[in-house]
Parts: structure tokens; C-alpha cells; sequence
């Protein structure tokens, strides 16, 4: 089974100016097509062929460096177009009391989610994660994910520098703002947060 590059679930120019068209037809098109490209490469003919995304990142992982990091950085690119939305919103039901009961409120949580975002050094993700029905701000560093960790990812935001730079310039912060002020996903999130498990890329 071949993995192909995910759609985006919006229009390329939708989350102008917080992230341009331009930007994403590089992030989506080409760094994104990449990792599905060398996956597709490193699999075929081996026992994987038919295996799942997040099998293909649970079976590499700490033996076959290469391949876990093009899984990887495949899902969290999938798990990320998917936690952006042109309308943004604000969360409602149990995500929205979970948050109040983790951060104190909803503007809380946005004020760590840039911080976190900010502080991260280099490259990286920043993860509204859930476990054990509490909810958790994480970060995986560069490839890294949260799909076989043991949390239920709600939503991540990308801080690599190619998701912000032709935008931002060197300025993550102003991404980071942009971004969590209106343009997170929230309906997402509480489609993860019901579910109760791991968001799958799809096949």
C-alpha cells in the first residue's frame, strides 16, 4: 500500500495572511510530498508494504532513524493541516471545560501554547495533548511525534522554521500569534477529545 499526500481540507489562500498560499505550497507540496516519497520508497517490497502509517512509525522507531522520521513528519504534516482551519473558533462542550480545568481558561492556554511555541528550541511541535482525561501542553522535537506515546493528540502547531519563515521571516512569535488567535481548529480538537483515540492518517 502506497501512502499518498494528504489534502489540504481548505483552500491553499484560506488561512491568509497567518499563513500564506505560497507557504503552504511549499510545506504541503513539497516538504510534505517528500516524507510520503521517501516512505513509499523505503517500504516497498518489505513486510510494511501494507502496514498503516502509524505501524510504518511504531516498527521504526529507535531502529531505522530514516524511515521513522519520513513516517513521522508524514502524520504530524497530516495531524497539522487538519488542526488549522480558516474559521477558527473556540472551544465548546468537554474540550472547552478540560481546558478550563488544565489552564484555568481559554486565553490562559493560548498565552502557553505561544510561549511554549516561542521557547522551543530549534525544530519541533507543539501539542494540546489529553491523557488519562487531563489535558497537556507537549512538545516532540524535530521528527518526533505523539502517535505511539501514550497521549491522544488534540491538535499540534509546527514550529519548523520552513512553516513560518516566508511569512514571518524569523519572527515565530508573530506566527505563533496569528496562528493561535484564529486559526486553530477547535472542532478538530474536540472530534479527538470525544474520540478518545489517536486521530489515523488516512490510507
Amino acid at each position: 500500500m502506497a501512502f499518498n499526500l494528504i489534502p489540504l481540507p481548505y483552500d491553499p489562500a484560506a488561512l491568509d495572511p497567518a499563513i500564506s498560499a505560497e507557504t503552504l505550497g511549499f510545506h504541503h507540496g513539497k516538504h510534505h510530498q517528500a516524507y510520503i516519497d521517501k516512505i513509499n520508497a523505503a517500504i516497498e517490497g518489505t513486510e510494511l508494504a501494507d502496514k498503516s502509517l502509524e505501524a510504518v512509525i511504531a516498527n521504526a522507531r529507535g531502529v531505522n532513524q530514516g524511515l521513522f522520521n519520513n513516517a513521522a513528519q508524514s502524520w504530524n504534516h497530516g495531524f497539522y493541516w487538519h488542526s488549522l482551519s480558516p474559521a477558527g473558533g473556540v472551544p465548546s462542550g468537554n474540550l472547552a471545560a478540560g481546558i478550563d480545568e488544565a489552564f484555568g481558561s481559554f486565553d490562559a492556554l493560548k498565552d502557553q501554547l505561544k510561549a511554549r511555541g516561542a521557547g522551543h528550541f530549534a525544530s519541533g511541535w507543539v501539542w494540546l495533548a489529553e491523557k488519562g482525561g487531563k489535558l497537556s501542553i507537549e512538545e516532540t522535537h524535530d521528527g518526533d511525534t505523539l502517535v505511539d506515546s501514550g497521549f491522544n493528540p488534540l491538535l499540534t502547531i509546527d514550529v519548523w522554521e520552513h512553516a513560518y519563515y516566508l511569512d514571518h521571516q524569523n519572527k515565530r512569535p508573530a506566527y505563533l500569534d496569528a496562528v493561535i488567535d484564529a486559526k486553530l481548529n477547535w472542532a478538530f480538537a474536540a472530534e479527538n477529545l470525544a474520540r478518545g483515540t489517536v486521530w489515523t492518517y488516512p490510507a
